[in-house]
């Protein structure tokens, strides 16, 4: 059992947790809780490291047992180690360390979403988590956006990271995407030139939405090729940006599913 917060691992954990370079250097992150480990152990995904305490509950324990047996390191931790490695206020038992290995585009991609410079954790998790449910087939993480791999993007997906393609990428592999599979691109602004019920998304579709301050970035108006805007009543001026990507979002799954516009 490790009983000290200043064993390697412990520590290795925390540099995890806290920093984002960290985590690009060595390509790795964390997941926590019961839920978390279900959705990497039955993704498939590969594991490097499993802490837990003795207060797991005994579906929790077999799912120890399961990573051990397909050859996992598993450490069991002291309670106050695993507050110490923790990033939640209270732990529930079990933490994983995973690589962060890419899901592959597919072959043929119609659907992608394009996040212009999203900062705050918690909404890029929950567009994460849209995305999935709608089966985007690829999110792309502008420079300047939040980390996708955070304690905070991690647990407000909800699984998303496991089931959807999430790369970091800079504007010219965005912009070589866009060109190589000839999508027709959507920006979501305030005062879109278009209302998003009247597009077209049936055709290869790339949706771009964020700069939740300042507004797009100049690179998301140099690839658009057409602005789309959710109407707002009562003198609302805008939606919160996971808001207004949920209903983009789910337009595009409308049609598709309808074969409507």
């Amino acid at each position: 059992m490790i009983t000290s917060v200043k064993n390697p691992k412990i520590q290795h954990i925390r540099a995890l947790q806290s920093r984002s370079r960290k985590r690009r250097e060595v390509d790795a992150f964390i997941v926590e809780g019961l839920r978390m480990a279900e959705e990497a152990s039955n993704s498939g995904w590969d594991v490097l490291l499993v802490i837990y305490t003795e207060n797991l509950p005994p579906d929790g324990i077999t799912l120890v047992n399961g990573f051990a047996e397909r050859g996992v390191e598993v450490e069991l931790v002291a309670p106050h180690v695993m507050q110490s490695a923790s990033n939640t206020k209270s732990p529930q038992g079990i933490l994983l360390v995973l690589p962060t290995a890419r899901i592959p585009l597919p072959l043929h991609p119609d659907f992608i979403l394009i996040l212009d410079n999203l900062r705050d954790p918690g909404n890029l998790g929950t567009i994460l988590r849209t995305a999935a449910a709608v089966n985007v087939n690829a999110v792309y993480i502008s420079p300047l956006s939040a980390d996708p791999f955070s304690p905070k993007v991690v647990r407000a997906g909800m699984g998303a990271h496991f089931r959807t393609p999430i790369i970091n990428a800079s504007w010219e592999v965005i912009v070589q995407t866009i060109e190589q599979h000839k999508f027709q691109v959507y920006l979501s602004k305030a005062d879109g030139s278009m209302l998003y019920t009247e597009a077209d998304f049936r055709q290869p579709v790339a949706l771009i939405v964020g700069g939740e301050s300042s507004g797009p970035s100049k690179q998301s108006y140099a690839i658009s090729h057409q602005s789309l805007q959710i109407p707002m009543r009562n003198q609302v001026e805008s939606l919160n940006v996971a808001v207004a990507a949920g209903v983009l979002l789910y337009e595009v799954h409308n049609q598709r599913a309808s074969g409507a516009q």
